[in-house]
């Protein structure tokens, strides 16, 4: 392996940034909530645009079948996916602050998970989390956060049915807000690499003072 000096990897690896745009990064921690299709592409643009400080969590194991649409390999199946993705994350930058939690996310424990992330990223797989989480930032104590969610990502509809929705004044939804996964759907990497670019752009943008219009 390459040996490359802290400061010529991250010049280089951010040289393409937005100006400024790193400097305004290093003031938050992100939090991601969920680990698969959308959580695990999701933290891997984070990084690769500069953002150093996450907090991961999910309770499940890498599958065989989650390899058509997750940042996983064959290598890490059967381990916990937050510290596959972990591991995997070091590897595009090993000077990362990266915090791995390997529980089930419940309306008790979000706050505690979440309380020094400045904005959240909602990348779950199915509709009790995703009511759950939208439900727990009507409590006081997420007013200075952000929530960046997901609604309507499955099959091979038109790219362009994907947009990002302000919904709150800082909760936006990044989806076709209508297509369900199910058997005649399916899900495929492309539409949900789609949205999880979507989410990824809006936490930039959050980050960089940006709203969508």
């Amino acid at each position: 392996m390459i040996q490359i000096s802290k400061q010529d990897l991250l010049k280089q690896l951010y040289k393409s940034n937005t100006p400024g745009l790193i400097e305004k990064i290093n003031n938050h921690k992100i939090g991601i909530a969920g680990c698969g299709g959308l959580g695990s592409n999701i933290a891997m643009m984070l990084v690769r645009s500069g953002v150093s400080n996450l907090v991961l969590v999910d309770y499940d194991k890498v599958e065989l079948s989650n390899l058509n649409r997750q940042h996983f390999f064959q290598e890490d199946i059967g381990k916990n996916k937050t510290d596959a993705l972990h591991d995997i994350l070091n590897k595009i930058n090993p000077y990362l602050n990266i915090i791995p939690i390997n529980q089930r996310l419940l309306n008790e424990n979000i706050f505690k998970v979440f309380k020094d992330c400045s904005i959240i990223v909602e990348a779950f797989d199915n509709i009790e989390s995703k009511s759950m989480i939208l439900k727990a930032f009507s409590d006081d104590r997420f007013n200075s956060k952000y929530l960046i969610g997901a609604s309507g990502l499955a099959g091979i509809n038109s790219s362009n049915t994907i947009r990002t929705k302000q919904i709150g004044e800082k909760i936006f939804i990044c989806g076709d807000f209508r297509t369900e996964v199910n058997t005649t759907t399916g899900l495929m990497s492309p539409r949900v690499m789609l949205v999880a670019a979507h989410q990824a752009n809006m936490v930039l943008r959050v980050i960089s003072g940006l709203r969508e219009s």
